[in-house]
């Protein structure tokens, strides 16, 4: 991509009439890449020098056009490629449901084609002055007891403290997480909060780069020491000096570095590529992941030693269900300052409303209440929100927590069954026992990458079985 003044944008769209449509309207006020599949989008990433601002997605993307699963998984990769993106659903599949889920899973909006050009400029403008704002809030003191930490609950009391307790401590921390609660945000707490603060803090995000520029990138490169390399280059190590190197998404991280990386946490010795010569960093390294480093380690796919070295300490960022009346302290803070940055006057929630909210799982944590409060700030400035309103914006047609209760914990059960009760209008038993029983397939599948025996096994039923009941779903869709 060259480098403009223009924003960033992204177009991911099957359709190449409707892709060249949009790079024809929209070029002349963005910079456009654009892709025509989920494969593609990753390929086209690993290219490009920084993430795109802005994007623009179709839900129904290949190898399934006709369904939205493909849509839904790229929303996730973008975010964890770059938080800070603002992902516009701009889809022929209009369905409300489709529509909830996107904004749940991190898109600020969902818009129906065909949509007039104009409305897709003021929508795609909108949102940089959001993420402009959010940028400059970020760069700001922190606001709430020195961490940017926002919450009274006991769990974010608990955050706190850990961030306290670890921030001048010269080890390796490790920030585990669901996707969407704020990782990134302890990340930086725990820099300025330390000694280190005054230093560089340096981020890089492991899912957002080729395998290939992971170890020029973290540890530099000699001039010639590769296609393209014409003159020496310091690395992510050297330029943070004494400060701080927040690798995110580390459980990305190629088996073949990770030997590296952990050198490097052993004794602070690194080499540039193409070069022989010892060099060390003092940095602090503190790393995030959303999945599970320890059944990775079982899997082949993340050494132990290294795990170990990483989790000298280890935070939990608790998911949003988990905070109580914090969902409402969050409320107040960012509708607060959206309106503030809009130049207009606060919603407010009607008692109903607010109940829905306080009841909401909030499956896309703090991200997806961000993204709920800067919509409604838009289309209710000053006013008081109702029920109805506030239901178009939730995900309560999949309102089911991404950490399962034990199935012999049944207050836990019991009290996820009310919840669902009290939010989905039209609850039929019959369907929703089906769509947990088919979300459990697909999950099994995905992780032994479709071997039906394997899949079966871990599900704990025969292969007839299964592949019986993956018949009866293909006929229902």
């Amino acid at each position: 991509m060259a480098h403009t003044n223009k924003p960033s944008l992204l177009i991911v769209d099957d359709d190449p009439l409707i892709s060249d449509t949009l790079t024809y309207v929209l070029s002349k006020d963005f910079e456009i890449s654009a892709a025509e599949s989920r494969a593609q989008v990753k390929s086209l990433l690993m290219q490009l020098d920084e993430p795109p601002q802005l994007a623009l997605v179709d839900l129904g993307l290949p190898p399934h056009p006709h369904k939205p699963d493909e849509g839904f998984a790229l929303i996730a990769d973008l975010l964890s490629i770059s938080p800070s993106i603002k992902i516009l659903v701009l889809s022929g599949q209009s369905d409300e449901a489709n529509a909830r889920h996107a904004r749940a899973l991190g898109a600020i909006d969902f818009v129906a084609k065909p949509c007039e050009p104009e409305r897709l400029k003021s929508l795609l403008f909108n949102a940089l002055l959001v993420q402009d704002a959010e940028r400059s809030a970020e760069k700001a003191p922190a606001p709430i007891k020195d961490s940017g930490i926002v919450g009274e609950s006991p769990a974010i009391d608990k955050l706190r403290e850990q961030i306290k307790q670890y921030a001048a401590a010269p080890f390796p921390v490790l920030i585990e997480g669901e996707s969407g609660s704020g990782k990134e945000r302890v990340a930086s707490s725990l820099h300025q909060l330390s000694p280190r603060a005054p230093k560089p803090y340096l981020a890089l995000n492991c899912a957002a780069i080729s395998p290939t520029l992971v170890e020029p990138t973290l540890f530099g490169y000699a001039k010639g020491a590769f296609t393209g390399a014409t003159s020496s280059r310091a690395g992510y190590f050297e330029e943070a000096e004494n400060g701080t190197l927040f690798l995110d998404e580390i459980g990305e991280l190629p088996l073949e570095l990770q030997a590296k990386l952990l050198r490097v946490l052993e004794n602070g010795e690194y080499q540039r590529v193409g070069e022989t010569q010892p060099r060390f960093s003092n940095a602090r390294v503190v790393t995030a992941t959303n999945r599970d480093l320890r059944a990775e380690i079982k899997a082949g796919r993340f050494r132990a030693d290294l795990y170990h070295r990483l989790s000298v300490f280890s935070i939990a960022v608790p998911p949003l269900r988990e905070m109580g009346q914090d969902k409402l302290t969050l409320l107040n803070h960012f509708r607060g300052f959206y309106a503030h940055e809009a130049k207009s006057q606060p919603f407010n929630l009607d008692d109903r409303a607010q109940q829905m909210w306080a009841d909401y799982h909030f499956p896309g944590n703090v991200r997806e209440l961000r993204n709920i409060a800067i919509r409604l700030t838009t289309k209710y400035p000053g006013k008081t929100v109702n029920a109805q309103q506030l239901e178009d914006e939730l995900d309560t047609d999949q309102a089911y927590p991404q950490e399962i209760p034990l199935a012999n914990d049944g207050k836990l059960l019991i009290e996820l069954a009310r919840k669902q009760l009290q939010t989905v209008a039209n609850f039929n038993l019959d369907v929703t026992l089906r769509q947990w029983e088919k979300a459990y397939v697909e999950a099994a599948l995905n992780m032994t990458h479709g071997n039906l025996s394997q899949a079966a096994k871990m599900l704990g039923i025969n292969r007839t079985t299964l592949y019986s009941r993956m018949q009866t779903y293909s006929t229902e869709e």
